[in-house]
């Protein structure tokens, strides 16, 4: 499933400032940090991320609930890579790699698994951690 784009809106104006304030510590929520593409500006994207590990590196899975085309998304690719803050760590991320949710949830650690399975979406993006 996949969440209208009005919603998205929304969000981007009244909800994430709001989610900013504590995203970035409290699981599974953190902040994807990136730079603007076209205006260089630094941008903080919350978002939820699961901690992963696919052919033996570590990472993170954040559900596309909005679809792939996202602006935060695009920024990181070509850039090359961005941040996340997650649990008070910030940690670099690279090579996105859009995936179903069932691919992705083979990947997810620990408790998280059951709970990212029953999550309602159906596009997930997988980072490798660079730092």
């Amino acid at each position: 499933m996949q969440f209208p784009q009005r919603l998205a809106r929304f969000n981007r104006h009244v909800t994430n400032p709001i989610q900013r304030m504590w995203a970035g510590w409290l699981p599974p929520f953190a902040i994807v940090e990136h730079v603007g593409r076209r205006s260089g500006k630094k941008y903080r994207t919350p978002v939820n991320a699961f901690y992963t590990t696919v052919d033996g590196r570590v990472g993170i899975a954040i559900p596309l609930a909005y679809g792939p085309d996202r602006d935060w998304l695009k920024n990181i690719k070509a850039a090359g890579g961005g941040q996340v803050q997650r649990n008070t760590k910030t940690f670099g991320i690279a090579d996105p790699r859009i995936v179903t949710k069932t691919e992705a949830s083979q990947y997810v650690h620990g408790i998280w698994g059951p709970i990212f399975k029953n999550l309602p979406f159906e596009e997930v993006v997988l980072f490798t951690k660079t730092s």
